[in-house]
């Protein structure tokens, strides 16, 4: 049901095909895993199907290894009329061991679609807890920097 999921884990082992040339985990597989994750947490909250619009601030904190239990979570911080922001953590560490350690983070935009590919409402998601209405207001902040980013951008599309 629309509008009561809004949050979930992945949970999985890192694997061989996975490494790049230095040994570590790429970073293409984990962009991969976060916009995996980002559509379940997406398509659970709208009921819709769901649609990248935006991944930005990705940052790799430090490296996954083969072999590691690694977890994505993504959470909605702010609803649109058919867009989503969504918070992403992807944390790993041994799976012998309880503890996980940050890896990487970034904030995505999913928008709903309909069957014929056009943006569609979704339930809003209001935030109560404090933490969730900074996260809601950070989101916002963001939205608005990308606005000025897009503007500038323009001048080197279209000189």
């Amino acid at each position: 049901m629309a509008g009561l999921q809004r949050e979930l884990t992945l949970r999985f082992l890192a694997e061989p095909a996975d490494v790049n040339f230095g040994g570590k985990v790429h970073g293409g597989a984990v962009m991969k895993w976060i916009d995996l994750a980002g559509y379940a947490c997406a398509a659970a909250w709208s009921g819709k199907y769901c649609i990248t619009a935006y991944a930005g601030g990705i940052r790799f904190v430090q490296p996954i290894h083969v072999g590691n239990i690694v977890e994505v979570s993504a959470k909605v911080i702010y609803t649109g009329r058919s867009s989503m922001h969504l918070g992403v953590d992807v944390k790993a560490g041994d799976p012998k061991e309880s503890t996980r350690s940050l890896t990487t983070h970034c904030v995505l935009v999913m928008v709903a679609v309909d069957s014929n590919g056009k943006p569609t409402e979704i339930p809003e998601w209001v935030p109560t807890s404090e933490i969730d209405i900074e996260m809601r207001d950070s989101a916002i902040r963001l939205m608005d920097m990308r606005k000025k980013i897009g503007a500038e951008m323009e001048a080197h599309i279209h000189p």
